[in-house]
């Protein structure tokens, strides 16, 4: 099979996934070309390393981009008719080459690309979750951070203004999708309330090649992996872990892919507040990250609504039990009692959770165990790609 993927995506899961999808699908002997404009985040883990060919596509800035920009968009998203002139410029690249169907991953500007509207052949949208800044949780964790930065009536104006049109793009750009995959039962709901559009859940996995047991001496420490963000939940944490006995508090080891500089200011005043030893790392490598993984006693999680989240599978992948929040997709993920404890959005209860397994080494290490088989039968990257080929080729097939 031949094979285009398109993707516009910053770092972080998204793109690990997208990641593993390519080197697997090569691995199997299906030719992957991959097309993404300059704007896509190409540093962490590069499609290049594991792709058939690689080309970028330069958003060049223009004067006539500009002008409709302007009138279409407005001043606040002035870029966004250089970008959307770009992906069609792909778009006809790909429809002009005899690929058998195109993977098309989401914008990390409008969340549904461009590329959507102008691609002639057999197609796949793998949708991870609609634009989300309508719920209400994100609105009111947003409004966090702007007292934090202690923004203006103006700013507000034109952030809300910003965050219309986006949505707006988002749901007309996803209306030309003829096909959407996403990751969990939970983002499948999502999506049908958001765009009023069918998908089919194709679940992610892990590459047990790279995160798998090393069997290290563990350390006093819970390992948290996310944005340094508030819709992941660390604060959270934070104080969850102020609530167990100082004797037995480990300290909290945070993995940051992106940082919000004020945010993080505002993570370390409150571990001091709370009395938790705090230590933040950004953009470490995947081998500093799986020995992160097998040292910590514990994996803790509680992102606001993740549509689905790999880091508890990365977690269960090395032999290390979860505690996370009982919501979103990680419901799909983590089972309860076996490989991890889900409690609900509650600081004692979590503290409790955490504290539970702190004390009891041998639940830790059944936990630990049971995690690792339950990837090594459902949840590996190379599962994952298998189940994506059943949809490429249902694609194809119902294309002609």
């Amino acid at each position: 099979m031949k094979i285009a993927v398109f993707h516009n995506l910053p770092s972080g899961g998204a793109k690990r996934s997208l990641y593993n999808f390519v080197k697997y699908l090569m691995k199997l002997g299906h030719i992957v070309d991959v097309f993404v404009p300059s704007t896509a985040d190409e540093h962490f883990l590069p499609l290049k390393e594991v792709s058939n060919k690689f080309q970028v596509f330069q958003v060049k800035r223009t004067i006539t981009g500009l002008i409709k920009s302007t009138i279409r968009y407005g001043p606040s998203l002035r870029h966004l008719a250089d970008l959307e002139r770009t992906q069609r410029h792909i778009a006809n690249v790909i429809n002009r080459t005899d690929y058998d169907v195109v993977y098309i991953e989401q914008d990390r500007y409008v969340m549904s690309p461009f590329l959507l509207k102008y691609i002639k052949k057999p197609s796949i949208y793998y949708c991870p979750q609609p634009l989300r800044t309508s719920e209400v949780i994100l609105q009111r964790l947003s409004q966090k951070v702007r007292k934090v930065r202690r923004g203006s009536v103006f700013r507000k104006l034109i952030r809300e203004y910003f965050l219309r049109k986006i949505a707006e793009i988002d749901r007309y750009n996803a209306s030309f999708a003829n096909y959407i995959l996403t990751n969990s039962y939970f983002s499948r709901e999502a999506i049908l309330r958001a765009y009023g559009l069918n998908s089919f859940v194709c679940y992610l996995g892990v590459d047990t090649e790279t995160f798998k047991p090393l069997n290290c001496i563990k350390e006093n420490y819970v390992l948290s992996v996310g944005a340094c963000d508030p819709a992941k939940g660390h604060d959270f944490i934070i104080r969850s872990l102020g609530l167990i006995n100082q004797k037995i508090r480990p300290k909290l080891i945070m993995v940051c892919d992106r940082v919000d500089d004020l945010w993080m200011k505002y993570l370390k005043r409150l571990a001091s507040r709370f009395n938790v030893n705090l230590e933040i790392r950004s953009r470490i490598t995947d081998d500093e990250l799986v020995l992160l993984y097998n040292k910590a006693k514990l994996v803790v999680y509680a992102p606001y609504l993740e549509p689905f989240g790999l880091v508890p599978l990365e977690a269960m992948a090395c032999g290390v039990p979860v505690v996370a929040i009982k919501e979103g997709g990680i419901r799909e993920s983590v089972i309860h009692g076996e490989t991890g404890i889900l409690t609900e959005r509650d600081e004692q209860m979590f503290a409790e959770a955490i504290e539970e397994l702190l004390l009891d080494d041998s639940k830790r290490v059944q936990m630990g165990k049971r995690g690792i088989d339950v990837v090594k039968n459902f949840w590996t990257a190379e599962h994952a790609v298998k189940r994506l080929l059943w949809h490429l080729e249902r694609a194809i097939n119902l294309y002609t």
